[in-house]
């Protein structure tokens, strides 16, 4: 293993550098001499704007080859790289900024100023590159004069490669540190895990801001030296148009419910494809058995979170069972745990615990929180529930932690109801999770106002959160009330709210529909 995560990925691009890395439909192609000097002159314009090894470098910008380009140069510049949602208000890039103090941030041409403005609200001292859609903005500028050689900086293993933000369950985001080894050891076995081929084409439609998009698929293809058609952004017609071009897929469950409703799914549009692969979210078994009438490919379904990369696979020969995520991968120790933390016999439910060399090495400035998530020896709990059958297969069965998981980003209830509660009028609220036929969950808020309402209504509060939080991060409807059930120790019975508002619930997708 390479101990910088460049040099281990440069050792397998191709021998003959002008093979295609990244083909844009319509657009420009990266070849993989192009990939290679261009991470050198973006890790020089880093470093000559004062950029060192183990400094962050936030980044904020649409999907593009540059992106690309930019993540893999604050690697070969030994810089940690923190890629942010494009979705994010400035509340929340404040607070990222603050707690992480990157030497550098990469947003958006149109956002330039409104994020110069939040360094300076943060406190900290940040040169703001800026980086378009197209390849425009001050970053590629001022690389574009810089020598492409650069000698990659020498890190450890155990060094700090990217730091991933969750919102956490208590309101305050957490940054999962993961090193050089963490993103190399899982991307290493799942290629090999999944059958990488020399002539593979992976179709790229996912966002590259969290891991599913960014490390498990980009960092597939790097180890592979092969290409990858990339989609700035999902769209389910132009995906099966794109199938014959290509060989692997991967997406979310709402990709291929979105999929399933096309009259254009066919076995003969999925002729030069050997794999589809989910993640990020639970895939309903109906949508598994509908893919499998509709196409006759079975699709691969996993399991990991941003604190590890993937954990768990189905195989790639062998049975792929509807409603589970396969086995732990060869290099992963998975167990069920109870309450008391004892491992629990074959077919109990409890908390999955996970260890291996992709696990995180904590989160960043929050060592009791990084000590509690861990046990005495070593391993990760996860705080998702789950079970392992006779044969070994792993099932989710719940989560633990009352994360919501809508189109496959991450939700925490508590982040949502702390900005609901800060409304005027507000008396608390409580945001949780309702299955949805298009994202797989979406959130229902159910809030108490205070007497007369001070005005308040469901579309008012919707609105208000719209310039607070990530659009998928807003409910998808907001209930009145005037208070909230509890059990006797004073905790809000969710249990209670979901099967209160069912009805509602599916009452309000029928009109929305």
């Amino acid at each position: 293993m390479k101990d910088n995560l460049f040099e281990l990925f440069r050792s397998r691009f191709p021998a003959d550098r002008s093979r295609p890395f990244i083909d844009v439909p319509g657009g420009a192609t990266l070849s993989y001499g192009a990939l290679e000097a261009a991470t050198g002159r973006y890790a020089r314009a880093l470093t000559d704007a004062g950029v060192k090894p183990g400094e962050r470098v936030a980044v904020q910008v649409d999907k593009s080859p540059e992106a690309v380009v930019l993540y893999l140069a604050c690697v070969r510049a030994g810089a940690i790289l923190l890629p942010l949602n494009t979705a994010y208000q400035a509340d929340e890039l404040e607070y990222f900024l603050g707690d992480a103090a990157p030497t550098a941030v990469v947003c958006q041409p149109h956002r330039k100023d409104e994020m110069t403005a939040l360094v300076g609200k943060a406190g900290i001292k940040a040169h703001v590159f800026t980086l378009g859609s197209v390849g425009d903005g001050t970053l590629p500028e001022q690389a574009a004069d810089k020598a492409a050689e650069f000698e990659t900086a020498k890190r450890g293993g155990d060094d700090i490669a990217a730091i991933l933000y969750s919102s956490g369950t208590t309101g305050r985001p957490k940054g999962a540190m993961m090193s050089h080894t963490n993103l190399g050891s899982n991307a290493a076995t799942l290629h090999k895990l999944w059958g990488f081929r020399p002539d593979d084409v992976l179709l790229h439609c996912l966002p590259i801001f969290h891991t599913h998009g960014l490390f498990v698929a980009i960092n597939c293809v790097l180890l592979n030296g092969s290409a990858m058609i990339f989609c700035p952004k999902f769209d389910a017609e132009q995906a099966i148009a794109l199938f014959k071009r290509a060989t692997v897929f991967m997406g979310v469950p709402t990709f291929y419910t979105r999929f399933l409703t096309s009259p254009n799914l066919s076995p003969e549009a999925c002729t030069s494809m050997r794999l589809f692969i989910s993640g990020s979210a639970p895939l309903l078994t109906e949508t598994f058995e509908a893919f499998s009438a509709k196409t006759g490919h079975t699709i691969l379904e996993r399991y990991g979170m941003t604190e590890g990369g993937m954990f768990t696979s189905n195989p790639l020969d062998g049975d792929r069972l509807a409603g589970t995520v396969g086995f732990p991968l060869p290099d992963v120790d998975l167990r069920i745990t109870g309450e008391d933390g004892q491992v629990l016999p074959q077919g109990e439910v409890g908390i999955i615990e996970v260890k291996g060399p992709n696990i995180f090495k904590g989160y960043w400035n929050m060592p009791e929180k990084t000590k509690a998530e861990f046990t005495a020896d070593g391993f990760f709990k996860s705080g998702d529930v789950g079970v392992i059958d006779a044969r070994g297969y792993v099932s989710i069965v719940g989560r633990a932690k009352d994360l919501i998981i809508s189109g496959g980003y991450n939700v925490y209830p508590k982040e949502v109801e702390d900005a609901i509660d800060r409304l005027e009028g507000v008396v608390e609220s409580a945001v949780i999770g309702m299955p949805h036929p298009d994202f797989g969950e979406a959130g229902l808020a159910v809030v108490v106002t205070a007497p007369g309402g001070g005005g308040l209504t469901p579309d008012g509060i919707t609105a208000s959160l719209r310039g607070r939080l990530a659009n998928y991060k807003v409910p998808k409807q907001v209930v009145l009330v005037t208070e909230l059930p509890r059990n006797a120790m004073g905790k809000v019975q969710k249990n209670v709210l979901r099967e209160s508002y069912a009805a509602l619930w599916q009452a309000g997708l029928g009109k929305a529909s």
